[in-house]
């Protein structure tokens, strides 16, 4: 196939993604699109995952596409459009193009018989909290996609690969106080002035540069939420805040933990979540071939994505897509569609040896 018709077909597949309403926990119409257009035999399929494979060869190595269904809430960017060189609409970026290409990619695959085995992992609800995901359970019931060398994940880079993955923790920090009238305040404890002496010092930290492999990460703690106060008169008794802390890989979960208590100093902190980095695998021979297959920059991820659920599992997993990073979930999001023809045929290449 040429790259004009190829080229048109990848933007059209977009488009009918992207007009499929798939905010999360509402993928299901965009998930039976997704049977029906995908070339090949399910290996696995429920409401929450749908997982696909070339007819398996013990002497194959395997590599697992993978990409995620959902969005982030509309913004008036759906239905889409084509304008220029690009699709324009809800998941563009984020990431009804790489979608598109993993669905071109299995009707090649079909027909192909590339030199390495192909999964194909479509599923849902990536843009929840990592607790909400379905893939930890998939991984752990499904001994098929354990076998994968490597997993790429065709969340938005710009088409470059992004290598490992930053861990993400929240924690909830309550300062406690005495309640007082606000005439008297030296007869109550403030909570609220108690955690603006936390938080003050957080707000000066200079981000941590982490070199992992050549690549440097950037660990940063925020503070992203705060509620207290009784009223105008009374001096508060409580305040909560909430921190978000990005840790590098090389950093286990205990680590980061203890980290996020140093700084709480002596207010209560409870974690309400705390998903582990992903580990950096630049150096495995099918990432080495994958860079060399689209002529790929690599960089570290400056974010959390599943790759470090598939980590955590054992397996190796980078991240490559052709969705724009500066783009995803903006009101303008798009994808150009040059972008997608790239990253397909760089993941042809790749596959066909």
């Amino acid at each position: 196939m040429g790259d004009g018709e190829l080229r048109n077909r990848l933007a059209e597949r977009t488009l009918a993604l992207v007009d499929i309403p798939s905010v999360s926990r509402e993928e299901a119409e965009a998930m039976r699109f997704v049977r029906e257009a995908v070339a090949l035999e399910p290996v696995w399929a429920d409401d929450d995952v749908l997982f696909a494979t070339t007819p398996r060869r013990t002497e194959r190595r395997l590599v697992v596409l993978a990409g995620h269904l959902d969005t982030v809430p509309a913004q008036g960017n759906i239905p889409g459009r084509l304008d220029g060189n690009a699709v324009v609409g809800l998941g563009a970026s984020d990431m009804k193009g790489g979608l598109a290409v993993m669905l071109e990619l299995a009707d090649w695959a079909r027909a192909a018989e590339p030199e390495l085995d192909l999964g194909f992992l479509f599923f849902t609800r990536e843009e929840l909290a990592a607790e909400e995901s379905p893939v930890p359970g998939f991984i752990a019931a499904c001994p098929k996609v354990r076998a994968a060398t490597l997993v790429i994940m065709l969340e938005p880079t710009d088409n470059e690969i992004h290598a490992g993955c930053l861990g993400n923790l929240n924690a909830e920090l309550t300062f406690r106080g005495a309640s007082a009238h606000s005439a008297r305040p030296w007869l109550g404890d403030n909570a609220i002035h108690k955690a603006a002496a936390t938080l003050a010092p957080l707000a000066e930290l200079e981000p941590l540069d982490v070199e992992v492999d050549g690549l440097v990460f950037r660990e940063v703690v925020s503070a992203v939420a705060i509620d207290g106060g009784i009223a105008d008169n009374v001096v508060p008794d409580r305040c909560v805040a909430r921190l978000n802390y990005r840790y590098a890989p090389g950093r286990s979960r205990e680590e980061a933990e203890a980290r996020l208590r140093e700084l709480a100093g002596e207010a209560e902190l409870e974690i309400l979540g705390n998903s582990p980095p992903a580990h950096v695998v630049v150096d495995r021979p099918l990432v080495t071939r994958l860079r060399e297959a689209g002529d790929f920059d690599v960089r570290p991820k400056q974010a959390w994505t599943p790759v470090a659920q598939f980590a955590e599992a054992g397996l190796d997993a980078v991240n490559l897509g052709p969705g724009a990073t500066r783009f995803a979930h903006k009101v303008d999001e798009q994808v150009e569609i040059p972008e997608l023809l790239r990253t397909y045929r760089a993941l042809q290449r790749f596959a066909a040896g």
